[in-house]
């Protein structure tokens, strides 16, 4: 083992990428990419250099996979962050403020109201169907609303 780490070479290393990179494919999201970018970028140094210790050559391979895995990690919070549509995904947000007739009449609390071609079911005061509620916050699937 002690011999076969003596005489690490470049195939190695860039045969190490290519396995993780193969495994990235299957669906590891995005974290072997990195580290096998690293390895391929450890390939390439003992290419240049081929009399870098192993230990050297382990010790790139570390700085390397932590720099490439902290390059992704921002990369992908500043795109997280940064939203053309900041709404997506948080259906019911955009109600909030606006004005809906009551559906089925508003019961020991619980009721719904119709918004566009749907229906949702709402908390709030009790209220007869026909009358008009302004929804005020939201609860996952549920909007709270209060009587106008």
């Amino acid at each position: 083992m002690w011999d076969y780490l003596q005489n690490l070479s470049f195939w190695d290393w860039l045969g190490f990428g290519t396995v993780l990179l193969i495994l990235e494919v299957f669906g590891a999201g995005g974290y072997l990419l990195w580290i096998g970018v690293a390895a391929a970028a450890v390939g390439i140094l003992t290419y240049i250099a081929p009399t870098l210790s192993w230990e050297l050559q382990f010790l790139l391979f570390a700085v390397f996979a932590v720099c490439t895995a902290l390059y992704w990690w921002r990369r992908q919070r500043s795109v997280w962050r940064k939203s053309d549509q900041p709404g997506l995904n948080m259906r019911g947000s955009e109600l909030i403020g606006q004005t809906f007739v009551v559906h089925d009449a508003i019961v020991d609390g619980r009721g719904k109201i119709k918004v566009g071609d749907g229906v949702w079911m709402v908390v709030g005061p009790d209220t007869p169907a026909g009358d008009r509620v302004r929804v005020i916050a939201q609860d996952g699937a549920i909007l709270k609303v209060q009587a106008l």
